[in-house]
Parts: structure tokens; C-alpha cells; sequence
């Protein structure tokens, strides 16, 4: 595969990109520019593999950011979807398919009693945050540095400001007048949302978090820290949102909420419960959720909200994931990858800290624990870029940056892991430390 590598067909497109798309792509990570390269532009997916324009083969773990939990184009979701299309891909008007999903997700989710389709993770953060603020009747809002919640202007707030409570933007058109009420605190750092509290009494809605920090690499919750915003928030009136867009059905059926055993007011899906198609939704408590429009005065919607192929797509795959061994197995190979990428690094004098919770992992080039996204940020993200460049000429298709979690699917078997492990141990001994 080395010697073969070639990337010709994917830099014309690419080239071509940039003159019709902003940098060349529809999300920014897609253009590589953190780990110093150019986009590979993929030609089709199947099962734990990707193909490129050029004709490579990788063994895939990105998995469409998260979705491609049974693998891609699963078999039993394409048959689906086939039989769905011919009744329409879009009606917007009500269909039996989003009742169906809906009581899936309600079964699943412990917060959940009543769930809002939605059409990404973005809107359904930017929706939860309306509903919060008008059910408390309170502004501010704390979220922590490095979890991301999408693109709303709210959510935009630098993280790791020095001034953490100054609500400062971070991106230009974000008016500091609306980030004023964003209050951020480190994760991992009860004491920090006490004083916000402390310092906020009475005007803070809640508080949203990923329970699984995935968009800073991979960062866990210490014991009793989702247990203690449990506590604060409902001490101080707020509520407590769980965005479980890459977490939810992936660490478990039931969420990160369910493998912890912490109870949120609010919950916000994506991904996988959309099967790899574009979907969001949202949902807690019957008492919050019966404020949405219609039932209630908080006004949101979407055409295409409910999509009949969308519900297909994540009812079958839903349905795949609830056969028994599903988790057991993803658990199993996770662990097998990131104790082997690890003990690679480790034996190639590189300081590394790795973990994995069911199909979700991540590593950091640098010395643990990494409790938090300044932590995070001490890892070494040149050594990464190179690392990546290197793993993809060896067919191993890994986030391109060292701040996001990967993924595994139903459909990566050992030999892939086998496979990817001695692309890591040979690149690494090749880069050096």
C-alpha cells in the first residue's frame, strides 16, 4: 500500500474545491489543515473501509464522524432505505416512521419521555437552549471549554479563554452582546461551576456538557464530576443538557446517561439515531418538552424535519444495534485498538495517553491524565499531523486532528485491528520520537 500511495485524483478535485466551496469543503476539520496535509475525496464506503477517487483502500475510523456504527452501508439499512425511497424521500407532513423512532429513542434514553426530530446536532443544541432559557426564565448558560455544540452563536465562545467568564467570541459575526451570557468553566472542575453559580444566583438556565468530551480528543468524566452537576443544577434551579449527539447509541443504548447513570433534564441525538443520514432530535422530560410549538409557545421547526429516509435509516439501525453482543463487542475491539496503539507508542519512546469506551477513543501524544481541554492541548499535534500523513499511506484513515475522538463500527473485525496496529507500530518506529 506504501509504495502504491497515490493522491493525484483527490488534489485536482480538491483544487477545484477551493475555487467553488469556502477552503475547498462543507466543514472545516474535512480539509486536513491541522494535520498539515490535503484532503483524501472519498468515492464510496462499505462496511469498515473507504475508498478514495484514486482507487486506495482505507480501514475507516472516522465512520462519518460517528453514525457508521454498524458499519457503512450496512446491508439490512440500504435494503431499508431502498424500500423507503420508493414512497418518497421528503413529506413533510407527519408519517408512522417518526412514532415508531420516537418510541425507540424514548425506551432507550432514561431522560427522555417525549423526543423532537430535528435535522442535525446543531439545530437540536441551538433548540435545547431556547427551550432552557424560556422553562427557567433565566439567560446565561454554562458549557465547558472544549465541548462543542455546534456553530449557534451562543455556543461560540473561546474555549479556554483566559477570562472564562467574560463570554468573549470565537469567530468573527458572533455579536459579544450575545456570548455575554455564555458562562464557561474547564471540564472536569466542579468547584469552577460553583462559583458561577456562586457569582450568578438566580440567572443561569443550565448547564450543557458532552458527559464524553469528544471534540477535544476523548476525554472521560472523573468519578462524581456528572454526579455533582446532577446536584448543583438542581440546588440552583437550572437545568442539566446532555449532548449525546456523539455519545448517544454509541457507548451504549441508552447514552452516556445510561452507562453512568446520571440523569439529565435535556437531552440532544444525532448521528447514529439517523443511521447516516442527516438527522438531529431532541428530548427530556415531558413537564420541559411540552413548552415546544405546537403543544407550547417555544417556536421551532424544519421542513424536513422527520425525513422518511432518515427515520428508516435510524429505526433499522437501531434495531441492528439492540441484537445482543452489540456493545460487548465494540468494547472489545476498542479496547484491543487503543491498548495496542499505546503500548506501540510506548515502546518507540513516545509518551502517549489513551482511552475507549465501547466504540468511541481517542489518544493524546503526551503525558495523562487528560482531565480537561488545557490539558488536551499540551499533546503533540505536529508529531500527530505527521503521524497521520504516514498512517494513510499505510491505509489507516484516522481523524485529521489530534483534538477528535475515533470510532469503531460492528463491521471493523480483529484482522483490521491486527492490520491497523502494525501500521501504527511501524510508523512510529519510521517517525521517531
Amino acid at each position: 500500500m506504501t509504495n502504491a500511495f497515490n493522491t493525484t485524483n483527490s488534489q485536482t478535485v480538491f483544487s477545484a474545491a477551493q475555487e467553488l466551496m469556502p477552503g475547498g469543503v462543507s466543514s472545516p476539520v474535512r480539509a486536513f489543515k491541522s494535520v498539515n496535509g490535503d484532503p483524501i475525496v472519498f468515492d464510496r464506503v462499505k462496511g469498515p473501509y473507504a475508498w478514495d477517487i484514486d482507487g486506495n483502500r482505507f480501514i475507516d475510523y472516522v465512520g462519518s464522524w460517528g453514525p457508521a456504527i454498524c458499519g457503512h452501508s450496512h446491508p439490512e439499512v440500504i435494503a431499508s432505505l431502498q424500500e423507503a425511497l420508493e414512497k418518497g424521500t421528503s413529506f413533510g407532513a407527519p408519517c408512522e416512521l417518526e412514532n415508531k423512532l420516537a418510541e425507540m429513542v424514548i425506551e432507550a434514553v432514561p431522560s427522555v419521555e417525549m423526543v423532537r426530530f430535528v435535522n442535525s446536532g446543531t439545530e437540536a443544541c441551538m433548540a435545547v437552549l431556547r427551550l432552557m432559557r424560556a422553562f427557567t426564565g433565566r439567560d446565561k448558560l454554562i458549557k465547558f471549554e472544549g465541548c462543542y455544540h455546534g456553530h449557534a452563536d451562543m455556543f461560540l465562545v473561546k474555549a479556554g479563554s483566559g477570562v472564562a467568564t467574560l463570554g468573549l467570541p470565537d469567530s468573527p459575526g458572533v455579536p459579544r452582546s450575545t456570548t455575554s451570557n455564555t458562562l464557561t468553566a474547564p471540564y472536569n472542575d466542579l468547584e469552577a461551576v460553583k462559583e458561577l453559580f456562586a457569582e450568578n444566583p438566580d440567572a443561569i438556565s443550565g448547564v450543557i456538557l458532552e458527559p464524553i468530551v469528544g471534540n477535544a480528543g476523548f476525554i472521560t468524566p472523573e468519578p462524581g464530576f456528572l454526579e455533582g452537576l446532577r446536584e448543583l443544577t438542581k440546588e440552583n434551579g437550572a437545568l442539566l443538557v446532555f449532548d449525546e449527539v456523539m455519545t448517544g447509541f454509541r457507548i451504549s443504548y441508552g447514552g452516556a446517561q445510561e452507562r453512568f447513570g446520571v440523569i439529565p433534564d435535556l437531552t440532544t441525538m444525532g448521528k447514529v439515531i439517523g443511521g447516516g443520514l442527516p438527522v438531529g432530535a431532541y428530548g427530556g422530560k415531558k413537564e420541559i418538552m411540552s413548552m415546544v410549538a405546537p403543544a407550547g409557545p417555544v417556536y421551532q421547526a424544519g421542513t424536513l424535519s422527520g425525513n422518511p429516509l432518515a427515520m428508516t435509516a435510524g429505526i433499522k439501525t437501531l434495531e441492528i444495534l439492540k441484537q445482543e453482543g452489540s456493545y460487548e463487542r465494540l468494547d472489545t475491539l476498542t479496547k484491543k485498538l487503543i491498548n495496542g496503539i499505546c503500548d506501540s507508542a510506548k515502546q518507540a519512546g513516545l509518551s502517549i495517553t489513551g482511552s475507549s469506551i465501547s466504540g468511541m477513543f481517542g489518544f493524546y501524544l503526551c503525558e495523562g491524565p487528560v482531565r480537561n481541554f488545557e490539558e488536551a492541548k499540551k499533546a503533540n499535534a505536529e508529531y500527530f499531523g505527521r503521524l497521520h500523513r504516514a498512517m494513510l499511506k499505510k491505509g489507516i484513515y484516522l481523524a485529521p486532528s489530534a483534538f477528535e475522538a475515533g470510532f469503531t463500527s460492528l463491521a471493523h473485525s480483529e484482522d483490521d485491528i491486527d492490520i491497523t496496529l502494525q501500521a501504527f507500530n511501524e510508523c512510529f518506529n519510521e517517525l521517531g520520537n
